[in-house]
Formats: structure tokens, sequence, C-alpha cells
């Protein structure tokens, strides 16, 4: 058969191939082990979720967090506390010496002697009042100036005890104790500097309880209709990659954050054994609405550059190369949004030996 004759009788058959092409297909040659290294499945429109990720950071509730002031002027002299250290309600973290205490001191018992003589004045009026000796109203006066006295003296009294002294206790220096069980967060201060009660900027310590701890999210308010208080929801910390807690919005702020541009998600979590630790990134995933979309193994496409592609199984049994769209991602399959239709067999496993088989 001459070589004229050959090419005037595959010129057609090659037009007739061509033509029946799917826009975008091109025919791939099968491997010679065929069924043993290539594997299709049916891809249909199925039901996906939407997720919402959320960049989060852990904080403790401001109403948990106690900053430590001095309540005198003083040189702190012992600091017994570490950042990151556990502490109970009342523990000492540190003293305070003043001569603010002194003076605290002096005014009560110079009230504890007003008022021991204050009480002998009216006793003594109440015998001469007996004895018509004293006028009624002369003994009203003493009775008057003795509830006065003993006024202050509860006044100064109070004070010391304010401060974390006894009535009894003669010493000057300050004991500086918890008021809450927690964590510290943040120690302010060093033995030996001066402290003012009034003035001071920094606290000598910061202690928070966290036994719960709040998530904060970020939300543009672009995704706001997607989000609601009490819907449930799950957060990953950033270096607990495997553990996933859930929980339910507590509440959505009000007004946008000027300096990040969106609203705040709070979710509060249990916390125990204090293992997450204030600071913390995180994400919140909020589960998003429904939609049906067509969802193929991620072994099916073919990532080539800029382009998509995935092998449909033809009705003359062979594999055509198709370009697709992508969508969403998941964890083993990837959304077709545009190249697929419903029913269609899609090459799962064996395609990379296809585009490898094709591109020789």
């Amino acid at each position: 058969m001459s070589k004229n004759y050959l090419a005037a009788f595959l010129l057609p058959c090659v037009l007739v191939v061509t033509a029946c092409k799917h826009p975008a297909e091109e025919s791939a040659p099968t491997p010679a082990t065929g069924k043993d290294v290539v594997d299709t499945v049916a891809v249909h429109n199925a039901e996906v979720t939407d997720t919402l990720n959320l960049p989060a950071r852990l904080l403790a509730n401001p109403t948990d967090v106690v900053h430590i002031y001095p309540p005198l002027s003083g040189r702190v002299i012992a600091l017994k506390v570490l950042p990151g250290q556990e502490v109970s309600k009342g523990q000492p973290i540190g003293t305070l010496q003043s001569s603010d205490a002194a003076s605290a001191r002096s005014d009560f018992e110079k009230a504890k002697i007003e008022a021991a003589r204050a009480d002998l004045q009216l006793q003594r009026g109440k015998e001469l009042l007996q004895h018509e000796v004293m006028a009624q109203k002369d003994y009203d006066d003493l009775k008057a100036l003795d509830d006065a006295d003993h006024a202050e003296l509860e006044r100064t009294r109070q004070t010391l005890n304010n401060l974390g002294f006894s009535e009894n206790d003669t010493s000057a220096n300050l004991p500086l104790r918890s008021p809450i069980s927690g964590v510290v967060l943040d120690v302010g201060t060093a033995p030996g500097k001066m402290q003012r009660s009034l003035d001071n900027a920094t606290a000598i310590a910061t202690i928070a309880n966290i036994d719960s701890i709040w998530a904060l999210g970020d939300l543009y308010p672009n995704d706001v209709g997607a989000v609601r208080r009490g819907q449930s929801v799950e957060i990953r910390v950033n270096g607990y990659p495997n553990e996933v807690r859930t929980g339910t919005i507590d509440n959505i702020s009000d007004a946008v954050d000027p300096t990040t541009l969106t609203l705040k998600v709070r979710v509060v979590i249990p916390n125990p054994g204090h293992k997450f630790k204030p600071q913390m990134y995180a994400t919140i995933s909020v589960a998003d609405l429904k939609r049906q979309a067509i969802v193929v193994p991620s072994t099916a496409v073919i990532r080539d550059g800029t382009k998509n592609y995935v092998f449909v199984s033809t009705p003359d049994h062979k594999y055509a190369r198709r370009d697709v769209e992508l969508g969403e991602t998941h964890e083993k399959t990837v959304e077709v949004t545009h190249g697929l239709e419903d029913g269609e067999q899609v090459v799962a496993t064996g395609a990379e030996l296809l585009r490898q088989a094709g591109a020789q």
C-alpha cells in the first residue's frame, strides 16, 4: 500500500475522533497495566459544609484578673513570686517596709488612749448625774464625746486590718498577699524598689484565675451573618493541633475594633490543669451554611502550574483529560466548581500514571 493511500485513509478517522472530544478534553494513552493501576469513581453533587475559621487569642477573664498595688508607700524588701507561678488565696507574695505603717499604728494607739479616757469621764459623769451634781445636758455632751472617740478607735483599727496588720503587731513590715488563687501573669517590681500607693503606674504583680479561659476571635463584618450567639464551634490552640475543644459562642461584640476592623467573638472554654495560657494563639472554627457541590478525591486532581485537570472515563473505555476549576479543599477531597457533571466517572487512582503516559 502506498504512503499517499495510507495518509488518505487515516485523515478522516482522525477528524472523526477529534470532533467527538469534550471541550478542554484530550485523550490519554492507557498504561500497559491498565486495570491494575487505574481506578475510577462516579462523582455526584454532595452536601458540603463551609467552615469559617476565625483567628483567635486566649485571654483570661478580666473579672478574674487582679493587679496588686501597695496599700502604702514604701520599699519592697522581699518578692516571693515569679511569672507563671501558681499561688493560693492569702499566700504571701512579698513584703513592703513602710513608714506609713508606723503612722497607722501610732494613730491606733492614740485612739485607744482617747477612747479609754472618754470612758472614764463618762463613768464619772454618770455618778455625778445620779447625785444630781451634773446637769443632764453636760452628761449628754460627755456621752457624745465618748461615742466619737470610740468611732475614731474603730476607724484606726479598720485601717490596720485593711493593711494586713493585727492590733498587737509592732512590725513596720507589711506582708503583701494574693487576694485570689491563680497564676502570676506578670511581676512589675523587684526587691529594693520604692513603691507609691497613689500614683504607682505599675502593679507589684498581676494574678489571674484561669480555671476557665476566653478564646477571643476576630470576625470580619462581611461574615457576621454566618455567626450567632449560642452557635457550636470548635477551638484549636496552637501547640496542641490534635486537641479539639468544643464550645458555644458566648458573645459577639457590638462595636468594630478600630485597629483590626473586626468584631470580637468570645468563647469560654474550661481549662483544667491550666494547660492553655493567656496570649496563646488559637483558631475558632464555625460551621457555616450547607450547600451542594461536586466533590472528587484529592488524588484525582493533577495540578499543573496555573491549570488543574482530571481524567474522565469515555464511552470507548479510554481516559480523557478534562480541565477543571477547583473550589474548597477538604482533608481528602476537593470541590470542583466547573468542568465536571453529575455522574461522570473520574480516575481516582492512577491519574499521575495517565499524565506521565500522555507526556511520553
